[in-house]
């Protein structure tokens, strides 16, 4: 098979853990020892988030004054660099010597006059007490959301129009790599009046990239990780129930939050309605059980009825 799996936030940076190199290290490995035996027979690509790595990196700019801030494009492509070569090593550590890994810097065009950037919605960078949150924002000029019982800054997040790197990804899975690509959602990017690509402020969101991602290269299945382990109706009663499988349209039915399941429910169906194929939603250390279709959530066009399991 040829499998996408897009990393939640949770898989680099548990919240309220500190924004250190070594906690991050540490969760990487452990996403690296559920991914690995995947590689096993398959093409394999996976993309992850990096929402507070770029907020710490825009911290880290802003420090600094004696230059004007680095834009948020520069800061995804960073932030692509350290990520992939930590899912490169931990998953080097554990496949066969000989297997290829590769992290591509993923340029991704969104449109310029997309809504979205006139309502910031993406959280970005560490958590905030609301008092905290709103001096940042006088001082800094954020846009802050509540974020649960806490505030982040908050920036745009067009939707991805198109993936620039689609042949050398599709040619080093052809060729038995294990890509890490579409890092933080790609780096965002324009035309401009004169038809020169450029960088733009603004964040794509990681799951609508990688479903696009996972479109274009012809995956077999897209698979959401986070820390959920599928997707529930009436999440924290105690009625909650969990949606084994369901077709798309079967979805729309139900609502789920815009901060949290939302994106990952709706990136899962534009995978599916695009593909024919299907999308798995699960927790990362149920990955290979809900390929299977044993836990997480499965969203295929081939199921005839909802499938609910009592949690």
């Amino acid at each position: 098979m040829r499998i996408v799996v897009a990393l939640g936030g949770n898989a680099l940076l548990r919240r309220g853990q500190a924004l250190t190199a070594e906690n991050q290290r540490e969760n990487v490995r452990i996403a690296a020892e559920a991914l690995a035996p995947l590689a096993d027979g398959n093409d394999l690509v996976v993309t992850h988030g990096n929402g507070p790595q770029v907020g710490l990196l825009a911290l880290q700019e802003a420090a600094y004054t004696e230059v004007d801030e680095y834009p948020l494009d520069v800061l995804v492509g960073e932030t692509m660099g350290m990520i992939g070569y930590m899912i490169e090593q931990e998953m080097g550590n554990l496949l066969p010597f000989e297997t290829p890994l590769a992290t591509v810097l993923t340029m991704v065009e969104v449109d310029a006059e997309d809504p979205a950037f006139k309502d910031p919605t993406k959280f970005i960078g560490p958590v905030y007490s609301e008092e905290e949150a709103k001096k940042n924002a006088a001082e800094k000029g954020w846009s802050i959301k509540p974020d649960g019982d806490k505030w982040r800054r908050v920036v745009p997040s067009p939707a991805p129009k198109r993936i620039f790197e689609v042949r050398p990804i599709r040619w080093m899975l052809d060729n038995g790599a294990v890509v890490i690509a579409a890092g933080g959602g790609g780096i965002p990017t324009v035309y401009d009046r004169e038809g020169h690509l450029t960088g733009v402020e603004c964040v794509i969101d990681k799951d609508f990239c990688s479903a696009l991602l996972a479109s274009e290269i012809d995956a077999d299945v897209f698979v959401v990780a986070t820390d959920a382990d599928a997707v529930f109706l009436d999440w924290g009663t105690p009625d909650q129930t969990a949606i084994r499988r369901a077709t798309p349209d079967q979805m729309d039915a139900y609502d789920f939050p815009a901060g949290s399941m939302g994106p990952k429910v709706e990136a899962a169906q534009n995978f599916v309605r695009a593909s024919g194929k299907r999308a798995v939603i699960c927790a990362l250390k149920d990955v290979a059980a809900a390929l299977r279709g044993e836990t997480g959530t499965t969203i295929d066009p081939e199921v005839a009825d909802v499938e609910l399991v009592r949690a």
